[in-house]
């Protein structure tokens, strides 16, 4: 398999318009595709990526949604450009992405200057930027049909669906999985089994609306600016498609209000509230009544499903998300598991949270 720095370097230069001199580097933490930075003798820089196929399964499907959503931005007044999207890159022969001989698909894009990634929200300007920014990348697309997206992760976020499989992985196991941790991540699954089908129940009685969702901002997709006060740009795109915008904030405030301190709960209020209220001021002008009523809900909902999604990979020996030991997706799921049960704790502050920004 062609995954690593010497077989990315030889890819790079399929992207570059002459021969010269250049440092590669492994960027990110993505658990997913293999991400480089390129630094080129000249000052320039860009982001090389292979894409994994194991998990997409028509990568070249990814590279044609970036663009559909690139031609999309076009066509929009300047002041509306409130995020900015990095471009992709061509090859030599003009092409949006190299086929190597394994047939694996990478695809290059520019890399944003002056900008990174935090690994944890410090204060509460950092997490009204993320809510801001979300708010943003929805409205940036709120005129686009959600249907011109090609689906490339068919299935993503329908909990019932991530159920099943669980159930299905759990059973073929049984005989040879055991242990005191596991059984406590199973039990945690037991405990939400009864809620995992209000989102997508929701949206077949109409009170929720298909949109084009990011589907995945964590905090390691929010590039903010040096000073660290504002997001320039929201990355990562594979996962855009058609989806439920309750989905994209439940996913965000799991990842960026999860613990990071000894002693704070495993769900942060101090970190939702200012992002849950910067996301409400910026959607405010195109999201319903209806959809706020099941914020609450995805919040609780999105860290138990990932939790499910972690331990079903590990009791599938891990053939998903990358992992550097046998059980780092089990302990992911107990984490993901300790955020659904904190959020469910903390319902009566969330839920008085939300009806204040209806009322405001």
């Amino acid at each position: 398999m062609m995954n690593g720095p010497q077989d990315a370097a030889s890819v790079a230069q399929q992207f570059m318009r002459s021969v010269a001199p250049f440092r590669l580097a492994p960027l990110g933490g993505g658990l997913i595709n293999d991400t480089f930075r390129v630094d080129t003798a000249t000052g320039a820089c860009f982001v090389l990526q292979r894409i994994n196929p194991r998990v997409f399964a028509d990568p070249q499907a990814l590279l044609t949604n970036y663009r559909t959503l690139l031609d999309h931005l076009d066509y929009l007044p300047t002041a509306r450009l409130s995020l900015r999207i990095p471009r992709l890159l061509t090859t030599r022969t003009g092409a949006v992405f190299f086929q190597d001989a394994a047939g694996h698909v990478w695809r290059a894009q520019e890399y944003l200057a002056e900008t990174r990634t935090l690994t944890h929200i410090r204060t509460p300007l950092q997490a009204q930027a993320v809510g801001t920014a979300l708010g943003q990348f929805h409205a940036l697309f709120v005129d686009l049909p959600p249907e011109r997206l090609k689906d490339t992760l068919p299935g993503f976020h329908l909990t019932p669906g991530y159920l099943e499989h669980y159930d299905r992985i759990r059973a073929e196991t049984a005989p040879i999985q055991t242990g005191a941790r596991l059984e406590q991540a199973m039990a945690s699954v037991e405990a939400g089994r009864h809620r995992v089908a209000v989102l997508e129940a929701a949206r077949e009685r109409g009170e929720l609306s298909v949109r084009v969702t990011h589907g995945d901002p964590k905090l390691d997709n929010l590039l903010f600016d040096r000073d660290e006060c504002r997001v320039v740009s929201l990355i990562d795109l594979d996962t855009v498609k058609a989806g439920l915008p309750p989905h994209d904030l439940g996913d965000c405030l799991r990842a960026c209000c999860g613990r990071k301190n000894p002693g704070e709960a495993a769900f942060a209020l101090t970190r939702c509230i200012p992002l849950l209220q910067a996301y409400h001021a910026a959607s405010l002008s195109f999201t319903a009544a209806r959809e706020r009523r099941y914020w609450y809900e995805a919040i609780r909902l999105i860290p138990y499903e990932l939790g499910l999604r972690f331990l079903t990979d590990h009791l599938a020996a891990n053939p998903y998300f990358k992992v550097t030991y046998p059980e780092q997706n089990l302990d992911r799921a107990l984490e993901q598991f300790r955020i659904a049960e904190s959020v469910e704790q903390q319902k009566n502050q969330l839920l008085g949270v939300i009806d204040a920004l209806e009322r405001s």
